[in-house]
C-alpha cells in the first residue's frame, strides 16, 4: 500500500512538510500472548558493510526475522528476508560487545537472554559461552550499555517475575548489571526493580561520569515504586533525593534521549500510558516536566475518532525535514484490551517549530497507523539523505516508510570509530555547528522501546552547504574540528 498526502506548516517560513509512501516489501509481526504484551523492537545496524543499514526484528512467539538491506541510493526501499532460529524474543540491540570491529546483538528474550557474535556478513552465533555471560532465565525487556574502564558493562532490566505466585501486580524482578572482568561477565543485582521497559546509560550532566536511568511501569510495580536513577561505582548506588534526584511516578515505556537547546546537556523524552512527559535537563539530577504547551504531552488521539487516552511506546527523536532542529516520533497502541485507554491510537509525528515547540502532522504526512505500535527506528534506509521510518506492531505486519519529503534542508552523516575495545566509542559526544547554534549528540546504546541503532549520526543543517564537527571522546579528549560537506557521510576516527 502507498500514501503520500502533502503538507504546508503553519509556523516559519513556508515550506513542504514531510512526506511518507509505504513500502513493506516484507511481512513481519511481533506476536504472542502475556509474555509479549510489552516489548516488540527492532535492531538496526549495518550488518555486512555495505553501508546499508539492515533490520532485525523481535518476533515475540515468532522467530526474529532478519532484513538485509537491498536499496539502492535514492531508490525504493528493498530487502532480502530470513528468519533467525530464536523466539521468544522482546528485543534485540546492536553493539561490539568484543572489540572486533563487527556488531553484535543483545538478545533480550522472555527466557534465557543471549549475546550473538555478528561475523560481518549478516551471520550471528551464540557466543554466551564463549563470552562467560549467564543469560539467565527471567522476562528481560530493557537493556542498555556503556564501557567502563575499557571494559563493556551491560545492563538488562527485568519486568514481571513470572514465577512468583503471588503476581503480577507487585512481582517486579530484580534487575542486572553485568560487567566484563577480563574472562568473563560477572552479573550483580539492582534491587529494589520496579519492572523497567526501557532503560538508558547516559553522562546526562557531563560530569564523565554515566549514569543509568530506569523507567519502570507503575502498572506493575503499584506502590511504593517510582522512576530510579543509579551510579555505576563499584558498587552501584540508587540516587535519592539528598543526590538532587527527584520522585518521578510514571507508567513508563520508553526513553528518548537528545539535547534539545544546545546547552550540552540531554533532555529525555518519556512514553507512558496517558501523557508523555518531556523532561529538561536542569543540570546535576534535576529534571522539570516540560510544559503542555510544548506540545509533546499527545494524552489522547488526533485522528481515528477514539477520545481516550493513548499509549506511547518507542520514542525517538530525529530530523525529519534536515532543517536543523529535532522532530520526535512516538509508536502508539493499546497494550491489547485495557478499556480505558484507545484502541485506534495512531504513531505520533510531532515537528518542532523555530519556537521549540512540537506540531502534531502524523495524520498528513502519512503515518497515522491505528495498529497496536511497539518499536521503531527513525533512520535513512536508501542514502538519500532523508529519516526513513520503521515501525514495528504487536499483531499486526511491520511498517516500512520511505521519506518522500520535498524542499528539505542539507544534511551530514557521521560515522564514529575509535580503538578497541569501546570501537563506536559508546560514551561520547559530537559537537557539530547547525544553523541555529552547537548540536549535541551523546553516543549510547539503549533506551526506546525493544531495540536500537548502531549506524552513525544524521545531522539535518538547513542552509548550510558545510559544518564542523568534533569528538569528545569517552576519556575525555577532544578530537580537532573537522570541515564536513553537505550530502554527504564522514568518518571521524580518533
Amino acid at each position: 500500500m502507498r500514501k503520500a498526502i502533502a503538507l504546508l506548516l503553519a509556523a516559519g517560513p513556508a515550506q513542504a512538510g514531510p512526506l511518507f509512501v509505504e513500502e513493506a516489501g516484507f511481512v513481519h509481526e511481533y506476536v504472542g500472548g502475556w509474555e509479549h504484551f510489552v516489548g516488540g523492537g527492532v535492531a538496526v545496524l549495518d550488518c555486512n558493510g555495505d553501508q546499508r543499514p539492515d533490520l532485525v526484528m523481535a518476533g515475540g512467539a515468532e522467530p526474529m526475522t532478519l532484513a538485509v538491506n537491498r536499496s539502492d541510493a535514492g531508490a525504493p526501499l528493498q530487502f532480502e528476508t530470513s528468519t533467525l532460529p530464536h523466539t521468544d524474543v522482546t528485543g534485540a540491540w546492536p553493539l561490539d560487545v568484543d572489540g572486533d570491529g563487527k556488531l553484535d546483538l543483545a538478545v533480550l528474550r522472555a527466557g534465557e537472554n543471549l549475546l550473538l557474535r555478528g561475523d560481518g556478513s549478516c551471520g550471528f552465533e551464540r557466543a554466551n559461552e564463549d563470552w562467560g555471560f549467564e543469560g539467565g532465565t527471567r522476562w528481560s525487556t530493557a537493556f542498555s550499555a556503556t564501557w567502563l574502564d575499557g571494559a563493556p558493562a551491560l545492563a538488562i532490566g527485568n519486568y514481571v517475575d513470572r514465577t512468583d505466585p503471588e503476581g503480577p501486580f507487585g512481582a517486579c524482578d530484580a534487575n542486572e548489571l553485568h560487567r566484563w572482568t577480563g574472562e568473563a561477565f560477572a552479573a550483580e543485582a539492582l534491587e529494589p526493580g520496579f519492572c523497567p521497559l526501557s532503560i538508558l546509560i547516559s553522562d546526562a550532566t557531563r560530569s564523565g561520569t554515566p549514569m543509568l536511568r530506569m523507567s519502570n511501569d507503575r502498572h506493575y510495580y503499584v506502590r511504593g515504586g517510582s522512576e530510579q536513577m543509579w551510579t555505576l561505582s563499584a558498587e552501584p548506588r540508587l540516587l535519592t533525593e539528598e543526590d538532587g534526584w527527584q520522585t518521578h511516578l510514571l507508567w513508563g515505556m520508553g526513553i528518548a534521549s537528545r539535547d534539545l537547546d544546545g546547552d550540552g546537556t540531554a533532555e529525555v523524552m518519556l512514553t507512558s500510558m496517558g501523557d508523555q512527559r518531556l523532561q529538561i535537563n536542569q543540570g546535576g539530577h534535576g529534571w522539570a516536566d516540560a510544559p503542555f504547551d510544548r506540545g509533546t504531552a499527545s494524552q489522547r488521539p488526533y485522528t481515528g475518532g477514539d477520545g481516550r487516552p493513548s499509549t506511547g511506546w518507542h520514542s525517538e527523536f530525529g530530523d525529519m525535514n534536515n532543517d536543523g532542529r529535532d522532530d520526535l516520533f512516538i509508536a502508539k497502541g493499546n497494550v491489547d484490551q485495557m478499556p480505558g485507554l484507545a484502541h485506534d491510537d495512531p504513531d505520533n509525528l510531532l515537528m518542532q517549530d523555530a519556537d521549540g515547540r512540537f506540531v502534531e502532522v502524523g495524520d498528513v504526512a502519512g503515518i497515522a497507523s491505528l495498529a497496536r505500535g511497539r518499536g521503531g527506528a527513525m533512520v535513512d534506509l536508501n542514502a538519500d539523505g532523508l529519516l526513513d521510518l520503521v515501525v514495528i506492531n504487536r499483531r499486526a505486519p511491520a511498517l516500512v516508510y520511505r521519506n518522500v519529503s520535498t524542499e528539505t534542508g542539507n544534511w551530514v552523516h557521521i560515522d564514529v570509530r575509535d580503538a578497541a575495545p569501546n570501537t563506536r566509542a559508546v560514551g561520547g559526544f559530537i559537537e557539530l555547528e547547525g544553523p541555529y547554534g552547537t548540536q549535541w549528540r551523546e553516543i549510547t546504546v539503549g533506551g526506546g522501546h525493544g531495540g536500537g541503532q548502531a549506524v552513525g549520526h544524521h545531522f539535518g543543517i538547513g542552509d548550510l552547504t558545510s559544518t564542523r564537527a568534533r569528538l569528545h571522546w569517552p576519556d575525555g579528549t577532544v578530537s580537532p574540528w573537522q570541515e564536513l560537506t553537505a550530502g554527504a557521510r564522514h568518518r571521524l576516527n580518533r
